[in-house]
C-alpha cells in the first residue's frame, strides 16, 4: 500500500480566489497563502488598495469587485479565471453588519442577513464548484465568526446571516466531499483587525466609556489574556485550504484563544 506524502509547500500554484482581502482577515488569509506558494487573486471594494496587496504578494493579481451589487460574484470569477485561470482555492468573506438587537430585528434586516452573508457566497460557490468537482480537487473556506457557535450581543443580524451560511455549507460538504473538494469554515473570535477596533469604539460610545477600559473587559473574557493577531488566524485558514487538510471537512474551526467556552 502506498503512503500518502505531505507536499512541503501545501497549497503551491493553486490559484486562490480570497474575497474581501484588501484588509482584516481576508488580507492574512491571502498572505499566508501566498507564503505558502498560492497564486492569489485579491479582491475587494477599494481597488487601489486591492492593487497595493497584490503588487506586495509573490504571485498575485488584484480585482476591484463589491460583492453586494449585482451580478458582482460572475464578474468576480470570470475576471480571476481570466487573470490566473481556474479557481481551486475559495475564501468566502465580506463586510460585517452595523449592530443590531434581536427585539428590534426588521425585515430589513432579514434581508440584509441574507444578502450579505449568504446571497453572494452561495453565488460565487455555484460557478466555482463544477470546476473543482471536475478536476477532483477544490477547497472553499469561509471566514465567518466565533458567533456561529456563540451568538454575539447587539450582533443579531450577523449571528442571522452566518448561521444560515454555515447551515449552506454544512450540507454542502456532505454533498462534495468524495469529489475531493473540502468544505469548512473558519471562526475567528477577538483578532486584532479594523472591523474590531470599530465595533470596540461603538459599544464604547454606546456605554459611555473609554474604549480602553471597552478592550481592557473584553481581553479579560479571553482565557490567553489577548486579543489575536491577523497572521494567526490566517495561518490557520492557509491549513485548511491546502492539500494536507484534505480530510478535514464539513466542520468549524476557532481560531479565539478560548474565548467560546464549549468544545
Amino acid at each position: 500500500m502506498t503512503t500518502p506524502t505531505t507536499p512541503t509547500t501545501p497549497v503551491a500554484g493553486r490559484v486562490a480566489l480570497v474575497c474581501g482581502s484588501t484588509g482584516g482577515l481576508g488580507e492574512a488569509t491571502a498572505r499566508a497563502l501566498a507564503a505558502q506558494g498560492a497564486r492569489v487573486v485579491v479582491t475587494g471594494r477599494r481597488r487601489e488598495r486591492a492593487e497595493e496587496v497584490a503588487a506586495g504578494l509573490p504571485e498575485a493579481v488584484a480585482v476591484g469587485c463589491d460583492l453586494l451589487a449585482p451580478g458582482a460574484a460572475a464578474t468576480l470569477v470570470e475576471s480571476a479565471e481570466r487573470l490566473l485561470g481556474p479557481v481551486e482555492v475559495l475564501v468566502l468573506n465580506g463586510p460585517g453588519p452595523a449592530p443590531s438587537t434581536a427585539a428590534g430585528f426588521t425585515d430589513d434586516d432579514v434581508t440584509d442577513a441574507v444578502g450579505r452573508h449568504l446571497r453572494p457566497q452561495r453565488d460565487l460557490v455555484a460557478r466555482v464548484l463544477p470546476g473543482m468537482r471536475e478536476r477532483g480537487f477544490g477547497r472553499v473556506l469561509a471566514i465567518a465568526s466565533s458567533g456561529v457557535d456563540a451568538p454575539i450581543p447587539g450582533l443579531a443580524t450577523s449571528n442571522v446571516g452566518r448561521a444560515a451560511l454555515a447551515g449552506y455549507l454544512k450540507t454542502l460538504a456532505a454533498e462534495v466531499a468524495a469529489d475531493g473538494v473540502t468544505v469548512n469554515l473558519a471562526l475567528p473570535g477577538r483578532i486584532a483587525t479594523d472591523r474590531l477596533a470599530s465595533l470596540d469604539a461603538g459599544r464604547a460610545e454606546r456605554q459611555g466609556l473609554a474604549v480602553d477600559d471597552v478592550r481592557a473587559a473584553s481581553t479579560a473574557a479571553i482565557p490567553a489574556g489577548r486579543y489575536g493577531r491577523p497572521e494567526e488566524f490566517g495561518t490557520l485558514a492557509a491549513f485548511l485550504c491546502s492539500d494536507a487538510a484534505s480530510y478535514v471537512t464539513g466542520t468549524a474551526v476557532r481560531c479565539d484563544g478560548g474565548l467560546v467556552p464549549t468544545l
